[in-house]
């Protein structure tokens, strides 16, 4: 690879870590073909990317970028795969499902709405990560829950006092 290709390269890597909020590093080295494609299929309905990068090439992209990722680059050592997700718990969800047929994919860490988890021991918090749909929805449910309390008290209570009103105007 000559240096103007890894120049382009560095510049798409750049452009990929800056136009995504959640980054996971894994490792996917030791999985046959048959698994290797199972995942890129899980991958596919999962609406995550996944790409095979050189830790180097990576790492000055990462270096590159606006983004602090701490000490993510350190993790960049062996075979390493991106998973650019727009879900932060996504990835983390389709590796602890993959890796109950095989040990494989192992997370080395990732970057999670500038949130950085580093180690495979990481997996099972960033699977209870909830997306922002799962956030705003439980918001709502709260916003909305006084208000029901409310409305369901007033039509239970408007119908003691019509039955009431109904039994005292019957008796009169």
């Amino acid at each position: 690879m000559t240096r103007e290709e890894k120049a382009i390269v560095i510049e798409d890597l750049t452009a990929q870590l800056a136009d995504n909020a959640n980054i996971y590093l894994a490792d996917i080295s030791g999985l046959n073909a048959v698994d290797t494609s199972n995942l890129r299929r899980a991958c596919f309905k999962a609406n995550i990317k996944l790409a095979v990068v050189k830790n180097t090439l990576l790492s000055k992209a990462m270096e590159a970028s606006d983004k602090e990722f701490g000490d993510l680059p350190e993790v960049l050592k062996g075979n390493t795969s991106m998973m650019f997700s727009e879900t932060g718990n996504a990835p983390a969800k389709l590796i602890k499902n993959f890796r109950k047929k095989s040990d494989k994919p192992v997370l080395k860490g990732a970057f999670v709405e500038e949130a950085i988890f580093i180690g495979d021991e990481n997996l099972e918090a960033l699977v209870n990560i909830k997306s922002k749909e799962e956030v705003i929805g439980d918001i709502i449910g709260l916003l909305q829950s006084p208000a029901k309390n409310v409305i369901s008290g007033l039509k239970s209570g408007g119908g003691k006092l019509a039955g009431i009103l109904k039994t005292l105007s019957e008796k009169e």
